[in-house]
């Protein structure tokens, strides 16, 4: 029997391999050449921005620069405001509905198609009334994405929130929903945080009131949240909402209101340098396709040892893709684990608020290359082999 005491299976990332594939659903790894621009960034003699005063002059134009990038690469039209916020993405659980709504008995519609988005609606509802639309299936387990229509969501909608990939469960929106022409006076709201910059936004197209990214997935590390804000939807919130969350007062002062996340917002910046040097958010998008397609190749071939839950591949996360080994079995688990641990390969199980979950799960975020994840690829084939 596997000792439950061992590294891999109490969520360990550092291992005696003389590489490491981290698959880690985040915090993670920036890509290579943005960590090394980190550490270059301390050999300058020069103050970093870990030591700049967020007033300074040096530290205004980082700010002003990484917005820029930030609009650039996501193509953000003008009448979107971009904030630095704090509080990650429970932060915005609570500011959301405390920016949009002036009372307990305003309106907004949830659609909950997995954990993140039933988390930021149950934070919601200590500040509105929520109308839910629940896609949890019979079994209890989040597999598909509803259809957004007349029939489920409140006309008087304040908005209608979403997440666009739930890290736990694997699944994810290729594109943002279109609503019927009757609905499209309610602003969409998306969490974002673990595909923002992996793929085209269309912001006018889709609605989209407000978005919101952590950058600890694909932008950065934690400690910085970004949060793009229909400018027409500020100036609407509660009496109740503090000022580190009210929108329009941080946009007034220039995401200097309380002092914002210096040295991460730099990063951010780099992020989005690497990401024009790697042929920008559509070049991105076809690396995640080939990066998942690896996977979910193997996890299909062998349905015997590998399952996943999601089985509409128009769904399949290629953020996220969560999978099983033999059914869970638990002893041939522990040693999937471990083997992979002895070869570099973690970030597979990690102790989260739910558990550890009943599958394991590979992050493919911006930090992890093809190579990576042909790696992991490769593995999985190799164990299955063994396991017939």
């Amino acid at each position: 029997m596997n000792d439950t005491s061992h590294p891999a299976l109490i969520g360990a990332l550092t291992t005696t391999a003389p590489k490491t594939y981290n698959f880690s659903p985040g915090p993670t790894s920036l890509p290579q050449s943005v960590e090394e621009r980190i550490a270059q960034s301390f050999q300058t003699g020069k103050l970093t921005s870990l030591a700049l005063s967020h007033r300074s002059p040096e530290f205004v134009k980082i700010l002003s620069t990484t917005k820029a990038k930030i609009r650039d690469v996501m193509s953000v039209p003008d009448n979107y405001e971009i904030l630095f916020t704090h509080g990650g993405g429970h932060g915005q659980f609570a500011a959301v509905p405390l920016n949009l709504c002036t009372s307990s008995d305003d309106v907004a519609t949830y659609v909950i198609n997995g954990t993140w988005s039933e988390r930021g609606r149950d934070e919601a509802k200590r500040y509105c009334t929520v109308n839910t639309i629940d896609a949890k299936g019979e079994n209890g387990q989040y597999t598909t994405f509803p259809a957004l229509d007349e029939a489920n969501i409140d006309s008087r909608s304040k908005f209608i929130y979403l997440c666009s990939n739930e890290t736990v469960n694997g699944i994810e929106l290729y594109r943002l929903p279109n609503l019927p022409e009757s609905l499209r006076h309610i602003p969409l709201v998306v969490d974002a945080s673990s595909d923002f910059s992996t793929k085209p936004i269309d912001w006018e197209g889709a609605n989209v009131g407000i978005l919101f990214a952590c950058a600890s997935k694909n932008i950065g590390h934690p400690g910085a949240t970004v949060t793009i804000v229909r400018k027409d939807l500020m100036g609407q919130a509660s009496p109740l909402c503090p000022g580190v969350f009210h929108y329009k007062t941080n946009a007034q002062s220039d995401n200097l209101w309380n002092t914002p996340a210096t040295f991460n917002i730099e990063v951010i910046g780099w992020v989005m340098d690497w990401l024009i040097e790697q042929g920008g958010v559509e070049a991105c998008e076809q690396r995640s396709k080939a990066k998942a397609q690896c996977l979910y190749d193997i996890i299909d071939s062998v349905p015997e040892v590998y399952q996943t839950p999601v089985e509409p591949k128009s769904l399949r996360s290629r953020m996220n893709v969560p999978f099983s080994v033999m059914n869970g079995d638990q002893k041939k688990t522990d040693s999937f684990l471990i083997e992979a641990w002895e070869a570099g390969i973690v970030g597979l199980r990690t102790l989260t608020p739910f558990g550890v979950g009943e599958y394991l799960r590979a992050s493919l975020y911006n930090g992890v290359s093809l190579a990576q994840a042909n790696v992991l690829a490769s593995f999985m084939k190799d164990f299955a082999a063994r396991q017939k």
